[in-house]
């Protein structure tokens, strides 16, 4: 990096907590951000500045500036509600839902004076983060801002320190301009405004540029500019994880209960647009119809709960219980269970499920990229064939190795893991050769040198 770079995200690269001498102990946050971007910026002069989120967190931010684990880091003290308003409100159920396509128009969204309150906070906390970011930049600085819980700070950059160069990189999709306009006028006004006054705005896929184009011609007669770079998997550092002795473990663990069963295997959040109740569905179709897989194949299903401050997601979880539960007691015997249903946040787990799948089912009803399809390429051991939504991201780059499933039909859902497991052993080896070369075509410094250009 030939220039001074400030990162700029909701959730930072580590997370603080005190101990009994009143010292503050840094661990490595989680996530696809950090764990893309952080090994690329650790060890550099790079700061990251995102929102505290612990009591840990807070000690950290009244600090200023902390170093720890190769990171400099800027943490905001937000106040709680005003914190909360921004991110469980506008953030996880205004712009997610929209920008997913998850309303149920029928129904919602339905808009009263709260939301203009939570639109105040949203462009309060907006406004803390472009304040913290002007204030601390360096001369010159190249400023990464990432995902849609901060799109607004572009204007104010630019007007406080015009010698920066702020890019936006969106991990979500982007709303078609029909569900955009579901949105307040004032909330639709802000948010393409407010990206627009970004140098660049950043996507996974073409796709979710051009709906954000659409967005800004019919809504705002806007032409910002834009450019795509899916995120890359880190090949190195996920063969690693995949190698340690926690995974290894999982993986005896896994095998002894599986057995010389075939594996259908998904590793996600339980989060709406995920889609696990329609793949679970697909999987008790698969049953219905194919008698002959019933006790030959299992379903090990390593997903764990997601914003469960949003009613909304608690629900979904309670509707994924219910259908794993159902299709269990439908035909589960004495020695076989069907869905292996694990809610741990265990990623050394979780990467033992994708090394040992013969199947792997990503199946969103939209996604910004979906990074767990390049990892199980890298990671998996049996040649597991990947049957992919059209609707994730990273479909651009995978879809000529990858079986395509409709996130909607069952049907074509269940016949898409029948022929996934049914599939000769040279065609299997083929796809996944081809799956791990598109898989390792880009490495995570592509990505942020992308960025960089686009700045400018």
């Amino acid at each position: 990096m030939d220039r001074p770079v400030v990162v700029v995200s909701n959730r930072g690269p580590l997370t603080f907590r005190p101990t009994e001498g009143g010292e503050l102990v840094a661990t490595r946050g989680a996530g696809g951000l950090v764990s893309g971007l952080g090994p690329l910026v650790a060890g550099t002069d790079a700061l990251w500045v995102a929102a505290a989120m612990t009591d840990g967190d807070r000690a950290a931010a009244r600090a200023g500036v902390v170093e720890a684990e190769g990171f400099r880091v800027r943490l905001l003290d937000v106040d709680p509600e005003t914190y909360r308003l921004h991110y469980d409100v506008v953030s996880n159920q205004y712009l997610w839902f929209v920008h997913h396509g998850l309303y149920d128009l029928t129904r919602e969204p339905a808009f009263g004076p709260e939301a203009a309150t939570a639109w105040d906070a949203y462009r309060r906390v907006n406004a803390a983060f472009a304040d913290a970011v002007a204030e601390a930049a360096p001369e010159g600085a190249a400023v990464l801002v990432q995902d849609y819980h901060l799109a607004l700070l572009g204007p104010a950059l630019a007007e406080q320190r015009p010698d920066v160069t702020a890019v936006h990189f969106s991990h979500t999709p982007f709303a078609t301009p029909t569900w955009l306009r579901t949105l307040p006028d004032q909330v639709v006004g802000d948010l393409l405004a407010g990206l627009a006054a970004h140098r660049a705005c950043g996507f996974h896929s073409g796709r979710w540029a051009a709906d954000f184009l659409a967005c800004c011609r019919e809504l705002r007669g806007l032409e910002p500019r834009t450019f795509v770079s899916p995120l890359p998997a880190d090949a190195d550092d996920v063969r690693r994880a995949a190698s340690t002795p926690a995974c290894d473990a999982a993986l005896a663990e896994i095998d002894e209960g599986v057995g010389d069963r075939l594996v259908v295997a998904r590793v996600d959040r339980i989060e709406l647009s995920k889609n696990l109740v329609r793949g679970f569905a697909a999987f008790d179709l698969l049953l219905e119809q194919h008698p002959e897989w019933r006790g030959r194949v299992v379903f090990l299903a390593s997903v764990y709960p997601s914003r469960t401050g949003v009613p909304a997601y608690i629900e979904y979880q309670q509707d994924v219980e219910a259908t794993v539960q159902r299709v269990n007691e439908r035909w589960g015997t004495d020695d076989w269970t069907p869905i292996v249903y694990d809610t741990r946040d265990d990623y050394p787990r979780s990467l033992a499920v994708l090394r040992r799948a013969d199947a792997v089912l990503v199946n969103p009803i939209r996604d910004g990229l979906n990074l767990v399809a390049k990892e199980a390429a890298i990671v998996n051991e049996r040649d597991a064939v990947l049957c992919l939504s059209p609707e994730a991201g990273v479909w651009d780059e995978l879809a000529e190795a990858a079986l395509p499933v409709s996130p909607y039909d069952l049907v074509s859902t269940a016949d898409a893991l029948d022929a996934a497991l049914r599939m000769p052993a040279a065609r299997r080896a083929e796809r996944a050769r081809r799956l791990r070369e598109l898989s390792t075509a880009r490495a995570p410094r592509d990505w942020l040198a992308d960025q960089l250009t686009a700045g400018g």
